[in-house]
């Protein structure tokens, strides 16, 4: 990931506005110290110190202070397909504000790094390179050991996994595979299984059978079908697989369990 310009610590007075309606064009990074104002593809945000946020470059945006200095570390990147494979694996929200609550080590490494871009000592491409690497991979742990999301961003992921969860036990026989539900959340797989088992305190892949279970114990005790259509109402594709998992988990086949009712 290419730095084009970098700034550490910079403050602005209260007149400052960074107005972007079409966009700021390229990927930025921002560590906002100061209480800011930003206006994001229309939406007004009030922000506090030390949050961050990784613009993508396309929407239109505007922030400055909120009521004096305004504060921030920056950079502007150069971006290849590959650099956003890299921020996608390290799970780096993009356009979204995010409070941390300190920023004091991302802050000193981005004081390093612009020491080195504006350098001509041996080997500072390679260092800068090398340091880039670690800002993203220390603001990834961040993010992961201590779950910080902006309560807007947190509010819409978890509605999102709720309403997947109520459709594994609605309607079982509808539901994809993990990566087609991480792809429905618009998270990646490894994060989808990380929140889904923080908020439900349940494994998705153990909630799916269960799903699957309770809704074929539903059929069994309230409808006249088959072993067999249950089990194709139930998102298994076929009988033998629904049988072998219901006598593991209630100890009874499927027809003995519809005899004792």
């Amino acid at each position: 990931m290419e730095i084009g310009t970098i700034g550490y610590n910079h403050s602005h007075n209260s007149e400052f506005i960074m107005d972007r309606p079409n966009g700021i064009g390229c990927p930025l990074l921002l560590l906002i110290k100061t209480p800011a104002l930003f206006e994001i593809d229309g939406v007004r945000h009030i922000v506090k110190e030390n949050s961050f946020i990784f613009f993508s470059g396309k929407l239109p945006c505007k922030y400055g202070s909120l009521n004096g200095v305004y504060t921030d570390d920056w950079i502007f990147f150069r971006m290849k397909s590959e650099d956003e494979e890299f921020l996608a694996e390290l799970e780096i929200p993009i356009d979204t504000i995010v409070h941390l609550g300190n920023i004091e080590e991302l802050s000193r490494i981005i004081h390093i790094l612009t020491y080195e871009h504006y350098s001509a000592g041996l080997f500072h491409q390679e260092i800068e390179e090398r340091y880039v690497e670690i800002l993203f991979m220390k603001l990834s742990r961040i993010l992961k050991d201590k779950s910080y999301l902006s309560d807007s961003a947190l509010s819409e992921r978890n509605n999102k996994l709720v309403y997947i969860r109520n459709q594994i036990y609605i309607a079982p026989e509808s539901i994809p595979d993990v990566d087609g539900l991480a792809a429905e959340a618009c998270m990646s797989r490894s994060g989808f299984q990380h929140l889904y088992k923080k908020l439900f305190g349940v494994s998705v892949i153990n909630d799916v059978i269960n799903g699957r279970i309770e809704n074929a114990k539903r059929l069994l005790s309230s409808t006249n079908l088959t072993v067999s259509e249950i089990a194709v109402k139930c998102g298994y594709r076929n009988e033998y697989n629904f049988m072998r998992q219901f006598k593991s988990r209630c100890g009874q086949t499927p027809t003995e369990y519809r005899n004792c009712i």
